[in-house]
């Protein structure tokens, strides 16, 4: 079963259990799903890679708002949105940790051939394909920096 129709089916559960922060949640990644299914230039088709990425900028958005909420002292939006990311949450990958993501960078690292800070655009190219989901972009960039400038 694909993350759509995982999708379509936890709905269905979420409308029997009465759950609205869940269902609403669920119908908005099922939005951007049809969205992504339907814009121009697709097939019709929707993988679970691309999926995922949908999924990661979607849960990254409600973190960002709910820091904003949590800065203008409104709680109660904030607790909203992390209601929904955490319900976005449970569809993506387990994310690595720090360990994990260091390594798996060593092993991209070594693969590219990168040496010096000049080749991070290479490193930063396979990273954000090979960890797209797992890890957020801006701590891939940080930890190949790091790496690259030792």
């Amino acid at each position: 079963m694909d993350l759509f129709e995982r999708i379509s089916a936890d709905i269905k559960s979420a409308m029997l259990a009465r759950d609205k922060v869940r269902l609403e949640t669920l119908r908005g990644i099922k939005k951007e799903f049809l969205e992504a299914k339907t814009a121009k230039g697709a097939d019709g088709t929707l993988t679970d890679e691309h999926a995922t990425k949908i999924l990661a900028k979607m849960a990254k958005q409600r973190r960002e708002t709910a820091q904003i909420y949590d800065e203008q002292n409104r709680p109660e939006l904030r607790d909203n949105e992390l209601a929904e990311a955490a319900v976005i949450e449970e569809y993506l990958p387990k994310a690595l940790t720090e360990e994990e993501l260091t390594a798996e960078l060593r092993d991209i690292i070594a693969q590219v051939g990168a040496t010096s800070p000049k080749e991070m655009g290479k490193v930063m190219g396979v990273a954000s394909k090979a960890l797209a989901g797992r890890a957020d972009g801006k701590a891939i960039s940080e930890k190949v920096k790091q790496l690259l400038a030792q």
